[in-house]
């Protein structure tokens, strides 16, 4: 018996299809990294084929090195010969030796992202550009999305014509390119673009490496960019030998920049192509595969496949719909414990995925006080990420202006001109004089050292001062509101355009709500209450550092992994989907796309598949009421398992385990307490400094700078404000408060 009698059948024809274009689509689970290293060592064994005529690509150094060691354990000899390697390391490779055929000298720079953003700095600066309006990260990417496409400066310049933002973008990336090429530097995007731009202008270097690489393999094939596929492409033209393996079904890197239509139009570019499918997965249970399945089955924009097993049906997947996202996270929290304390797993078989990072903060709370070990993959600490630190360090200040290291982190946030020198020399008149670190700002005129730099200390002093003279005037909430509006942080982040941005931005909505929510549960909520909360909650150093623990992480970093406990969590439509995709211009694709990594978290459990929704969940200080999610509604019937309807025996806070009034609870509470009349929501009504009167009514349609048109359907008195309910045609039914939703009449 030989090794390939190990292999199913699909498995051994990609194995033994070594001629010609190939295209493996490989489902989830489906063996695809055993298929392509059977295939390499049966070029060299059995055909006899040099390992210096093989090479396999890949996207990460780890996939490089981890498809290397495997074909080392099944070659005896010579596999050192092949190119494992990644994109970008091959680029370097080529670049290095024949580069100067195309003006650069061998022995270039590689800029990192921080050499970018100080290069793009000195060409805004230079060409006076307003970097609050046009963010150096913002361009920058701009110019990498471009040379994903083999779009350069001047083709650029003539698609920029007669629009003035891409006109100036034009204007940046080709100073952007003339700095580099001075500084003999090309960034990451460069390294593939002026390898096809070498190949395509240099024949001699293409036939020499079309020569070399007569053997070509490709790996996750689906989310290549178009740079990436030319490359391919080119170095694949003459002997047309070229294996890519990827699933269609699980591109979801749209957002850096992957072209779903390489895989899709594969046959198209390769008309010899012979295409293998393998559909029999070792991973998970039948259940779990038909629920895949019929989700997946609804994009129009994908190969026929459908995953099966010779596993056990299992379990039907738990399917469990909250009131709140309190409840969802008390759900996980309970299910786990009793997962590995009476059915045998442990805390590593265990994940959670959300679709956001922002949605992490609720599990981490109640983990925390559940003594759950977790750790967060591809993130950090809700807590610990930079945004919600700054927030916080705010709120620190504003209530007891006494942390140093709080005053110090945000008297520059965003920029006010404060330099490290001015710092200093405040902070060593502050120890002089015994004092703290605010108290010294606070007389900034009077330190002799500063001179002209106090005049740009003192806004920031009476900042917080205004702040401070208005705790318990108004709300928490409010006052967070009040930072973010007057120090423009989230309004950076938006001029940013970035997903990294957007993500930031979700981050800070969430802290929002966490605010909001400490409010509701509070008879006499208080700023230094609230900190203290977070505190308690924030704090994680004693948590276990062995390796089981629980992981939480997005969709997108979850991708090629699996547990065999997977709970797929805020399945709720304007969540996941999300709410752009379904709205956007392109909706059909992003929908697809959102779509597909709805499949990729299902297809991460082995086991048991528990998906969650709430009925009602606060997004950026609002309660929201959102749909169960349409890739819910798309699993039959018979798949789930619904179960008995959740106990409502106590409501639990987020942070402590003592019941409290939700926020569900309250606003039945204010239902019932204060009705109001219908016309009555025409008189003002104080809020904080602002007086709330209403352009609308009950059955008026509005619109909502967010969510888009709706109607509204119920107006009541809150107290405070009034809480306004619509029923939004895209984004679902909404309920906020008018000061804040600032609706408009249609």
């Amino acid at each position: 018996m030989n090794i390939y009698d190990t292999l199913n059948e699909p498995q051994r024809q990609a194995v033994f299809q070594t001629e010609g274009p190939v295209l493996i689509l490989a489902g989830a689970g489906s063996g695809k990294t055993r298929a392509i290293t059977y295939r390499t060592a049966y070029l060299i064994e059995e055909k006899g084929v040099s390992p210096y005529h093989i090479m396999a690509i890949t996207f990460t150094n780890k996939a490089a090195g981890e498809m290397k060691e495997r074909i080392s354990d099944l070659v005896a000899y010579g596999s050192e010969g092949i190119w494992v390697t990644t994109f970008h390391s091959t680029c370097v490779r080529i670049l290095r030796r024949y580069i100067d055929r195309i003006g650069f000298d061998t022995n270039f720079t590689i800029y990192d992202a921080d050499d970018q953003k100080t290069l793009m700095k000195e060409i805004c600066k230079r060409l006076e550009i307003d970097t609050k309006r046009y963010k150096e990260r913002a361009l920058l990417g701009v110019i990498s999305s471009a040379k994903d496409e083999l779009i350069g400066p001047e083709e650029f310049a003539l698609h920029a014509a007669g629009d003035y933002g891409k006109e100036m973008q034009a204007l940046v990336y080709r100073e952007y390119q003339k700095a580099l090429r001075k500084n003999n530097a090309l960034d990451f995007d460069d390294l593939i673009f002026d390898t096809v731009k070498l190949f395509q202008t240099d024949p001699e270097v293409l036939s020499h490496y079309q020569e070399r690489f007569r053997y070509i393999m490709v790996d996750e094939y689906q989310d290549t960019n178009t740079a990436q596929f030319q490359l391919i492409r080119l170095l694949a033209d003459k002997y047309k030998n070229l294996c890519v393996v990827g699933d269609d079904d699980q591109s979801i890197y749209k957002f850096r920049g992957a072209n779903i239509y390489n895989i899709l139009n594969f046959e198209k570019h390769f008309p010899q192509a012979v295409v293998i499918k393998l559909e029999q997965n070792y991973r998970s249970t039948q259940n779990i595969l038909d629920a895949a399945n019929q989700v997946i089955v609804n994009n129009q924009g994908r190969k026929s496949k459908k995953l099966w097993t010779q596993n056990d049906a299992g379990n039907k997947i738990a399917f469990h719909q909250f009131e709140s996202a309190y409840e969802e996270a008390e759900f996980a929290a309970r299910d786990i414990t009793q997962k590995v304390y009476k059915q045998g797993y442990q805390y590593k078989d265990c994940a959670i995925l959300y679709r956001t990072n922002a949605q992490s903060r609720l599990f981490e709370e109640k983990f925390i006080v559940s003594g759950i070990p977790y750790k967060i993959i591809g993130g950090i600490n809700f807590y610990a990420r930079k945004e919600v630190k700054d927030l916080l360090c705010y709120l620190k200040t504003i209530d007891n202006a006494e942390d140093d290291l709080a005053v110090r982190r945000i008297i520059n946030v965003p920029k006010r001109g404060i330099g490290a020198t001015t710092l200093n020399r405040v902070q060593e008149y502050a120890d002089l004089n015994d004092m703290n670190f605010y108290d010294a700002l606070k007389i900034a005129e009077e330190i002799p050292a500063l001179k002209k730099a106090a005049a740009k200390i003192r806004p920031f002093v009476l900042f917080i001062q205004s702040m401070r003279s208005k705790l318990g005037m108004i709300s928490l909430t409010e006052l967070m509101e009040e930072i973010i509006e007057t120090t423009g942080y989230v309004a950076e982040l938006e001029a940013e355009g970035t997903d990294e941005a957007a993500a930031r931005i979700e981050n800070i909505d969430e802290l929002i709500s966490k605010i909001a929510a400490y409010e509701e549960s509070e008879d006499e909520p208080t700023l230094s209450g609230f900190l203290e909360e977070v505190a308690l909650v924030a704090d994680i150093d004693n948590l276990e550092n062995d390796s089981n623990y629980v992981v939480l992480m997005t969709l997108h970093s979850a991708k090629g992994l699996e547990f065999p406990n997977v709970y797929l969590v805020g399945m709720e439509d304007g969540l996941f989907p999300s709410y752009p995709s379904i709205v956007s211009d392109t909706a059909i694709e992003d929908l697809e796309e959102e779509r597909r990594l709805a499949y990729v978290g299902i297809t991460r459990a082995k086991e048991n598949l528990s998906i969650t929704s709430a009925r009602m969940r606060m997004i950026r200080g609002e309660t929201q009421y959102n749909k169960v999610s349409r890739f819910v509604e798309e699993i039959p019937r018979e798949l789930l398992d619904l179960g008995e309807s959740e106990p409502k025996t106590e409501k639990y806070r987020s942070v402590e385990p003592n019941p409290r009034k939700a926020a569900f609870a309250r606003a039945k509470a204010v239902l019932r307490e204060k009705p109001m009349a219908s016309g009555r929501y025409d008189q003002p009504k104080n809020f904080g400094s602002q007086t709330t009167v209403l352009d609308y009514k009950e059955g008026d349609r509005v619109r909502h700078i967010k969510f888009g048109e709706g109607v509204v359907t119920q107006i009541i008195s809150g107290g405070r404000d009034y809480e306004v309910t619509v029923d939004f045609d895209a984004a679902g039914t909404k309920k906020m408060f008018a000061a804040f939703a600032k609706l408009k009449k249609v």
